[in-house]
């Protein structure tokens, strides 16, 4: 074994220098800053080269103190800032700001890697050690970032006023990649508080591929006429095979009652005798009648409003109603009422109702 060289003959170089600042810079809790520790690396304290040893010590520790001095300055700005009453707690690890960086949300990370796969990724980057929370700057808003967190958090959250503050936490939950938030939002899509523009509602179904609340709100806009220019904005929000398959959902409801009623047993329209008197009978009130259910269900193609008020109230029904064979001695009612509003209806129901 070789012998171990005595403490004058020891080579001060850079390299051992460096090399005990190091292990003494990792063991600054480590308890080996006593008296004894010089010692225990042969240092002499009367040795010339121990100066280098203690100025090297000395840089090591000025370092140290002034990084922590840093650090625990930038805890006491974080502590400063404006946060939300319901993310103000100071056991969350991550501070996130709103857009305008006026309101602040502190949440833990692990909250964060769980619910999210935007954080997820961004956390399983290498990280510093033991390094105080940092600042997340994001892009949404206070009110979206609240709601958000909210839902991910598992707190209570207020009703979504407005559709727009809906598409505006679909955008974000999508983009951090929150599928706890898009499943709440997708069963809050078919409640009735949001039931104003059922087109905008089918168009963020649509864009999410959500097919059962796609096929609901489809059906939702029978009640509107989709060529009248109040609707042109919210149709632009739909992609171009959602707009198509609304409009042949709202045409072919159209295109089939008209079909049904071409069909027996509605008479054609066609001029007929009269099957008592064998008269001519023109049927023209029946064929203004029809035209009218039609033109009704190109302005609503549910077809409520035929057969709840139309076939009783409208001028051309109460004609068809009252038309009679011309002949005096007959004078029979051409038109049997109760029976042709009942196959209407039923031609009504067996249309498609969703895309």
């Amino acid at each position: 074994m070789q012998k171990e060289r005595p403490y004058d003959s020891w080579k001060w170089d850079r390299a051992h220098r460096l090399r005990l600042c190091k292990l003494m810079t990792k063991r600054k809790l480590g308890g080996m800053f006593n008296q004894s520790y010089p010692a225990r690396f042969g240092i002499c304290h009367h040795h010339p080269m121990a100066s280098c040893a203690t100025s090297a010590l000395s840089s090591a520790f000025s370092t140290m103190q002034l990084e922590t001095d840093e650090d625990l300055g930038r805890t006491d700005s974080l502590s400063t800032l404006n946060y939300h009453l319901d993310f103000a707690s100071n056991d969350g690890n991550v501070v996130l700001a709103a857009k305008d960086a006026k309101l602040y949300f502190r949440v833990h990370a692990f909250t964060l890697k769980t619910a999210s796969g935007f954080f997820r990724t961004m956390f399983a980057l290498p990280q510093q050690d033991n390094q105080p929370s940092d600042i997340v700057y994001l892009d949404e808003d206070a009110d979206v970032l609240a709601s958000l967190l909210r839902m991910l958090c598992g707190l209570s959250f207020p009703e979504i006023p407005s559709l727009d503050m809906l598409q505006s936490l679909l955008f974000a939950a999508e983009k951090y990649d929150m599928p706890g938030p898009m499943s709440l939002m997708r069963m809050y899509l078919l409640t009735q508080s949001l039931g104003l523009d059922p087109i905008r509602l089918y168009a963020l179904a649509r864009r999410y591929e959500w097919d059962h609340e796609s096929k609901v709100l489809s059906s939702d806009t029978l009640t509107l006429n989709l060529f009248d220019e109040k609707h042109h904005p919210s149709l632009r929000t739909l992609s171009t095979d959602a707009l198509l398959d609304l409009v042949v959902l709202h045409r072919s409801r159209r295109d089939g009652l008209r079909k049904c009623l071409n069909e027996a047993p509605f008479v054609t329209g066609d001029p007929s005798t009269c099957i008592q008197c064998h008269a001519l009978i023109t049927n023209e009130t029946w064929r203004e009648l029809k035209h009218r259910i039609v033109a009704e269900m190109d302005e609503r193609p549910l077809g409520d409003t035929v057969l709840d008020s139309g076939l009783s109230t409208w001028p051309e029904a109460i004609a068809c109603w009252r038309a009679a064979c011309r002949t005096e001695t007959c004078k029979r009612l051409l038109y049997d009422k109760t029976e042709t509003i009942r196959v209407v209806k039923e031609c009504i129901e067996g249309l498609p109702r969703t895309v």
